[in-house]
């Protein structure tokens, strides 16, 4: 064992990988030691072993070690741990694909196959001394518990960083503690209660309140002959428990109080004068019940659910495992599939209990369920007691001896559970119900969502043949996405078609079409899917259901809690308890961390809930537009002079720009969908706002499509709104962001238009905002004489109207026009004057955007020193912010005046510096990408002939050819 972590050496595997967690983490192949590196390293080896042979995504990872603040580099950091991991850990010959880290597009996952770890050396120690515990060979059980706690090197996982790795450490601490106590409960049933009682007495000091401990000790004392002691030590724990938490004795030190004060040796020292116990013989009213119903109809989509719930389990415990998931998500239909593949393990019975926590009948008692149990075993002769826990005594005493297999359907929580629990060791209960049942001891949780769209077609399929979904393939599509998958959508659907031989499928679809039908169609004879989803929502505290209402209306489908904080007006930690406790019954979804959804059809439930309380749905939803209004113009570089009308943002919830930014960067890709939202409510201000506000936000990002499509939804219904300034500024912002497309005519249409409506309507605000935009793209298209013109104009009523917003723009864009005419002084005072507008708003990218101008002028005048010292500012305000482009044109033309001020060495240092940033942008959204990556290469090419590397010099001239000649082809 030595050199090995404690746990047996294989040796007919001399290579083998082990890995120990219970300790410092150590890792041995062939019994030397590996070296798995600092102390983060190893706990990202430790939480992808703890999680074997399954993925884990990055942001879990990130999560586990840094518990939500990740360093700067993001996932990025993970490699840095994982090649030195597979270097450690892996043999000299193993490729890619039989490394023991395997990876994937964003996960990683640790393959356990081959693999020693002394967690699972633990779990089959213990596993056979409760076996040879229950068998009555208390002896070798003792032998088995001692071997077990042998494996423990001191605290488990010592010293690893992190959440994962401190519950982890918890659990086996606590798991160390129970075995301690069950190998010590052997030395009593052996008859040596003396022996155990130090160690006892070490426990109870250790841990005061420890009830279980106590209990075995007053057994132990008890055995030793020491009563009185015993019970006064019961009395001790007592007292403590009343003034320290001003609670009872639980029931277990209850129990044992009462067998010591009645000197009950059967209870207390069952087995301690023998080393073996005989099997209890069966009662003699045992006979084979099976109560299953029959299979809830066709199981498509669920193997992999229904392979865990049927899957082997250590035997001599009962196992307990729990299925959730939303109203019709098919769970019955799973756990009685499951149950009928196990029956033939359960000769003793198999029990099947409607709990009835959510149906129209009287919800089911666990008093009646244990006597109609009582009664389907055949041990109730007469009549039963009525009170529960004599009938829990009663149901216990009765299935001690048996085997069997028990179904809970539709159960609302532990406390209507934990009575009907078989005491029979190695019996098994599957659990179906909405609730997650965290508070109920699981060794198994399955969570079932709607079925997959491929599933959802062959159930479809199933039920109303192959023919029919095969003549309309689209239509059999789209119904399925208006079921959402959901298993009884499907049937009730399916049913209809079946009873309608006329309908076609594309009939159905059109009838669904529209939120206020769907549901309606989704009902026959008593199965309904709106009634399933209220019977879930009539079992929620009010506090809930305001919740649930609140969330049917937010604008995106998924949301965290600052959004559905906001549109109840309540406190975050108040909306993040309700938001758990709504995902524990299943009615919201947490895809990850932080970030909730509703599934498609309860969402369209909880928004006709919602309707029902106009006056508290329009505040919700104006709430929610307002925080999109506040975050996006927060963010935007523009500045708040670029908006003067409707709300203005107040320092809460985005006291920055950067937490504004960082929090539409969760929203992902929806939301233009906000505008949309906004638009379909009626909301026509909030849309128009909301597109103008997101104009600037979506072009940095070269999110070019989603810009123009939230602006073009805003304008479609730029009539209805009552803020004037829409119709042109919309306009605007098409043109602006068509010129970040290089869509030259397209913007000049679009500018022209606002030009025109912004001097019909005497808007000076929007017209300069129209000549600058009309100057930037007769700039972009050679026509410097008619920008010029444009934009001082622009500029001149900008100054009048005292907007700097405008007033910045205009003078880059006129420097810009100078600069292109050589007009040097011209330029760098028109970059000096926007410099100075710029500071006073302190946007990082609207300053180094002038910075680089002025540099380049400097730059073209052989000004190095002052071209260097620009350029410089401007890469640090381009990582300040993370914007790649600045970063890499900045550091690219930093390395031309290394360069020029006689420094070729570090100019080849920055060029290359300059093109691993450009690798960081994408060649599909950023219209500069290959323009940019031409530039660097070519100031590369002259760095390397100015040291005298002729060839390398070539080769990056002909790179920039490459990809010229790639461009023109594209073309």
């Amino acid at each position: 064992m030595n050199g090995s972590g404690g746990f047996a050496v294989d040796g007919g595997t001399p290579q083998r990988l082990r890995i120990g967690l219970l300790g410092p983490l150590r890792a041995w192949r062939g019994g030397t030691p590996l070296e798995l590196g600092p102390v983060r390293r190893q706990a990202v080896l430790a939480a992808l072993v703890l999680r074997v042979d399954t993925r884990v995504s990055h942001e879990q990872l990130l999560d586990d070690l840094w518990e939500g603040q990740p360093p700067g580099s993001g996932h990025k950091v993970l490699p840095s741990h994982i090649h030195p991991l597979r270097k450690a850990l892996d043999v000299a010959s193993a490729g890619p694909t039989e490394s023991v880290i395997r990876s994937g597009k964003g996960w990683y996952s640790f393959g356990g196959h081959g693999v020693g770890l002394d967690v699972t050396e633990l779990d089959e120690r213990v596993g056979e001394a409760r076996q040879a515990k229950v068998s009555g060979d208390v002896t070798t059980a003792m032998d088995r518990y001692s071997e077990a706690l042998t494996l423990f090197r001191g605290e488990p996982l010592t010293g690893l960083p992190g959440r994962r790795a401190q519950a982890e450490r918890q659990r086996l601490l606590e798991r160390r503690l129970s075995l301690r106590l069950e190998r010590l409960e052997c030395l009593v049933l052996l008859g040596r209660s003396a022996d155990a009682l130090d160690e006892l007495a070490a426990l109870s000091t250790s841990d005061p309140l420890n009830e279980s401990a106590l209990a075995l000790r007053m057994r132990a004392l008890y055995g030793s002959g020491r009563q009185a002691e015993a019970l006064n030590s019961y009395q001790d724990m007592r007292r403590r428990l009343r003034d320290e938490l001003g609670v009872d004795p639980g029931e277990e030190l209850r129990r044992t109080y009462d067998a010591v004060l009645h000197q009950d040796d059967a209870r207390l020292l069952v087995g301690a004068t023998a080393h073996s116990v005989a099997p209890a013989p069966q009662p003699r009213f045992h006979r084979t019940v099976n109560d299953l119903p029959g299979d809830a109809g066709h199981l498509i989509g669920r193997e992999a659910e229904l392979a865990q719930l049927i899957a082997p389990y250590p035997p001599g415990s009962v196992s307990i495992m729990t299925v959730d998931g939303s109203a019709g998500v098919g769970k019955t239909a799973l756990v009685v599939r499951a149950a009928r593949e196990l029956s033939a393990q359960y000769p003793d019975g198999c029990l099947f209990v409607d709990l009835r926590a959510h149906s129209t009948q009287q919800r089911q008692a666990p008093e009646r369920a244990l006597q109609r149990l009582l009664r389907s075993l055949g041990a109730a002769k007469g009549e039963l007691p009525s009170d529960l826990e004599e009938l829990t005594t009663v149901w216990r005493a009765t299935t001690s001896p048996l085997r069997l297999l028990l179904v809970l359907d539709d159960a609302l929580d532990a406390e209507q559970i934990r009575p009907l629990l078989p005491a029979g060791a190695g019996s098994r209960v599957l659990v179906a119900g909405r609730r997650r049942l965290a508070e109920l001891d699981a060794d198994r949780r399955v969570t079932l969502e709607p079925l997959e769209s491929g599933d959802a077609v062959s159930l479809l399929r199933h039920i109303i043949g192959e023919e029919r979904t095969g003549r309309e393939p689209e239509a059999t599509h789209q119904l399925v996405g208006l079921c959402d998958g959901l298993p009884l959508a499907l049937r009730i659907a399916g049913s209809r078609l079946q009873n309608r031989d006329t309908w076609t499928v594309e009939y159905l679809v059109s009838r669904m079409a529209g939120d206020e039908h769907r549901l309606g169609e989704l009902s026959i004879g008593n199965r309904s899917v709106e009634a399933a989803f209220r019977l879930s929502y009539d079992q929620l505290a009010p506090e809930q259901q305001r919740g649930f209402r609140a969330l049917g209306l937010a604008p995106t489908v998924e949301f965290d809690v600052l959004t559905a904080a906001t549109m109840l007006d309540w406190p975050s930690r108040d909306t993040e308890r309700v938001l758990e406790s709504l995902v524990d019954t299943s009615l919201v979804q947490e895809p990850r961390p932080g970030r909730y959804r509703l599934h498609d059809l309860v969402r369209v439930h909880a928004r006709r809930l919602a309707e029902g309380a106009p006056a508290e749905a329009a505040a919700s939803r104006t709430a929610a537009l307002r925080l999109y209004l506040d975050a996006a113009r927060t963010t935007s570089d523009w500045g708040l002079a670029a908006f003067p009308a409707g709300p203005q943002p107040t320092a809460a919830p985005f006291p920055h720009w950067q937490d504004a930014e960082s929090w539409l960067d969760a929203a992902g890709g929806e939301l233009a969908d906000v505008v949309g939202y906004a638009a379909a409510v009626g909301e026509a201000d909030y849309a128009c706002w909301l597109a103008e506000a997101l104009c600037d936000y979506f072009v940095r990002q070269g999110r070019y499509h989603e810009s123009q499509t939230a602006l073009e939804i805003a304008l479609a219904h730029v009539d209805e709104a009552t803020d004037q300034r829409m119709a042109t500024a919309l306009r605007n912002c098409l043109a602006y962001t068509a010129v970040y497309q290089r869509r030259y005519r397209q913007s000049r249409t679009y500018v022209t238009e606002a030009l025109d409506l912004s001097r019909r309507r005497t808007d000076p605000f929007e017209e300069a905002r129209a000549l600058t935009l009309l100057g930037a793209v007769d700039l972009s298209v050679g026509e410097d004489d008619r920008a010029i013109a444009h934009l001082t104009a622009a500029l001149n009523l900008a100054r009048r109207l005292r907007n700097d917003f405008v007033a910045s723009i205009a003078l880059v864009t006129l420097g810009l026009a100078h600069q292109f005419r050589l007009r040097n002084e011209e330029a760098l005072a028109c970059f000096a004057d926007a410099h100075t507008l710029a500071e006073r708003d302190s946007r990082p990218r609207v300053l180094g955007r002038t910075l680089t101008c002025a540099a380049d002028v400097h730059l073209r005048l052989g000004h190095y020193d002052e071209a260097r010292s620009r350029f410089r500012q401007a890469v640090e305000l381009g990582e300040q912010v993370g914007d790649i482009f600045l970063c890499a044109r900045s550091l690219t033309r930093l390395g031309t005046a290394e360069r020029g001020g006689g420094n070729p060495g570090a100019a080849i240092a920055l060029h290359h510096q300059a093109l691993l940033q450009h690798q960081l942008l994408s060649p599909l959204t950023d219209p500069s990408y290959h323009w940019l990556e031409m530039d660097i290469r070519s100031r590369l090419g002259h760095a390397y002939l100015a040291t005298g590397r002729v060839l390398e010099a070539r080769q990056q001239f002909q790179a920039v050819l490459d990809v010229h000649e790639a461009r023109a082809h594209r073309r």
